[in-house]
């Protein structure tokens, strides 16, 4: 057995979050996504110099079913008789793996005004978050801070942060995004501490029925998390199967101004 030590200071943020996010109530569904329009709109756009990732195309699709959708694209407060404030604009909490000092730990970045961003847009932020370190990005300026202080302190300041639901979208978005499709995982479920929170595994070749035929498709797991005290389970798999759609038609997803994904 080795000797007890403390959590090292770089994850007091995540303890903070699970702490607050501990009062959601989570359900989980699940479906899978052929990713034959995304994947071959990559390809093209890799051949011409562009790189986008599937988390982006995720980002832009699920936004924009969202801004559809206020009912989902709201937060809700604590007690008896909470109230809920529904946001106009629809930002994407994007979790991002990272190392502070020697430890590596989960952090967040947002992409606001997903639901008007274009495709490319959304990429440039997404880029931007991975090839900066967290010390030379001011978005983490906070998280570095509580870093700092003294857990009580530290606790005090964040939920003072999230509990407000006028500015509570500044730190958690509106909907959350999480992906482990870099490695063999097909699906996960996380909580995001926001009404919607979508999980993406691989895509992978797998077998599918077209037209009475078997054939071979791209396929994503795409898992949501929904909090049950905001949205209820039918309106959640509407949502759902819209993202789901939107993936699979390419429909909304803007490249430029001038092209689309077919």
């Amino acid at each position: 057995m080795t000797g007890l030590e403390r959590l090292a200071a770089q994850r007091k943020h995540t303890l903070f979050f699970l702490r607050f996010a501990r009062a959601s109530s989570p359900v989980f569904l699940d479906t899978d996504v052929d990713m034959t329009r995304i994947s071959e709109h990559r390809r093209r756009a890799n051949a011409n110099g562009q790189h986008y990732s599937v988390v982006s195309y995720v980002i832009g699709a699920a936004a924009r079913v969202l801004a559809r959708h206020s009912y989902a694209n709201c937060a809700i407060g604590s007690g008896l008789h909470p109230r809920v404030l529904t946001y106009t604009s629809v930002d994407a909490k994007l979790a991002l793996d990272k190392w502070i000092g020697n430890q590596r730990v989960v952090v967040a970045g947002l992409i606001t005004g997903a639901h008007v961003s274009s495709l490319g847009a959304i990429q440039a932020e997404v880029d931007r978050y991975k090839s900066h370190a967290v010390e030379d990005l001011p978005e983490f300026h906070g998280i570095r801070l509580l870093h700092r202080l003294p857990a009580w302190l530290g606790w005090l300041a964040f939920s003072m942060r999230v509990h407000r639901l006028s500015t509570r979208s500044r730190y958690l978005g509106t909907f959350s995004i999480s992906s482990l499709g870099h490695r063999p995982v097909n699906g996960f479920h996380a909580i995001g501490g926001t009404a919607v929170v979508l999980n993406l595994g691989q895509v992978r070749d797998s077998a599918v029925v077209r037209q009475g035929h078997v054939t071979v498709a791209p396929l994503m797991r795409l898992n949501m998390t929904f909090d049950h005290r905001l949205i209820d389970g039918a309106l959640a798999a509407d949502l759902l199967t819209e993202v789901k759609v939107a993936l699979e038609c390419g429909s909304g997803l803007e490249v430029d101004a001038e092209e689309h994904v077919p």
